[in-house]
């Protein structure tokens, strides 16, 4: 499916309820086929920026477009062009699986026709083929989450929420799942993945928008903004570490405790390379390690205290 036009246009949402403040200028594009992965704490405001989207929550200022269509003139429309998982399970428990997802079908305007089609395609990407017939009561947790997914994805949306589809989740049902999200944006589907397991992100090759207190604080590729992020060395040693010049780098950190250093800077392979020069015990050196920095290095350094860039 081919979009010539942005998919989600999110401008300047503020949203107070009573004397906390939910959305305090948020702001976020997503073009089709991207895979977005929202990422902040709990309680920073992903949550109601996805009930704003849906058109559950009122704005109190700011405005949503989904598919070119505004959500606050046209919210039937534009929730016909909307697939949305919430992190809570909202299925019906007594009923199978198949019957849920041709209720969503119609839902969305879709045939039964198609509907069964499309059930059958959804049952097999992500592995729920066994249970289509199963009432939704007897599944287990992770194919519960599967089904929600999947009632979300039947009409083809032309953007897709998911608010931590994989919480509490067995790999099977991470792997089945993040496998046809990245099916389904390769289709065209602008997605807002919410997660706080980073690594899935990777898996999705989702760029990034990391939400605090009501706003997005940063955006863009995984690379963008990992550049500066410090990365981390640690050095081992038979004994007692030598001495360390204090010039390493302006922005290293450097602590030893017992037989190691660690080193934490925008470049720990080039610290490590100074401090083995600067030293005549490398004999004693039993190991060194590299990590560069990671998606949950990047995370803390946006979230928490400007000190935990330093390890201290």
């Amino acid at each position: 499916m081919l979009y010539t036009y942005t998919m989600l246009i999110v401008e300047g949402l503020r949203k107070r309820f009573g004397t906390r403040v939910a959305l305090d200028g948020f702001d976020l594009t997503v073009h089709p086929g991207d895979v977005v992965g929202l990422v902040g704490h709990n309680g920073a405001g992903k949550t109601t920026f996805a009930r704003v989207v849906a058109g559950l929550v009122a704005l109190d200022a700011g405005r949503v477009t989904v598919a070119g269509i505004d959500v606050g003139h046209r919210p039937r429309e534009a929730r016909a062009a909307l697939g949305w998982a919430p992190q809570e399970l909202a299925l019906y428990p007594t009923t199978t699986v198949r019957e849920n997802l041709l209720l969503f079908a119609g839902l969305n305007g879709m045939s039964r026709r198609d509907g069964l089609r499309r059930a059958r395609e959804l049952g097999a990407a992500l592995e729920l083929t066994d249970v289509l017939d199963r009432r939704v009561r007897e599944l287990s947790g992770g194919q519960q989450r599967r089904v929600q997914a999947a009632t979300a994805m039947m009409h083809r949306p032309a953007v897709l929420l998911l608010d931590e589809p994989t919480v509490g989740a067995d790999p099977i049902t991470r792997r089945a799942l993040l496998a046809t999200v990245r099916a389904i944006a390769d289709e065209g589907t602008a997605v807002v993945y919410t997660t706080h397991y980073l690594p899935e992100l990777d898996v999705l090759d989702a760029s990034l928008a990391v939400v605090r207190d009501g706003r997005v604080i940063a955006r863009g590729r995984r690379a963008e903004l990992l550049a500066s992020v410090p990365g981390r060395a640690v050095l081992r040693y038979d004994g007692t570490p030598p001495p360390i010049a204090p010039s390493l780098h302006e922005r290293a950190s450097v602590q030893i405790d017992g037989r190691e250093i660690t080193i934490v800077a925008p470049d720990p392979a080039a610290c490590v390379a100074r401090v083995l020069a600067q030293s005549r015990e490398v004999t004693r050196l039993s190991s060194v390690e590299l990590a560069p920095p990671t998606l949950d290095d990047l995370y803390r350094a946006l979230l928490e205290p400007a000190e935990a860039l330093h390890g201290r």
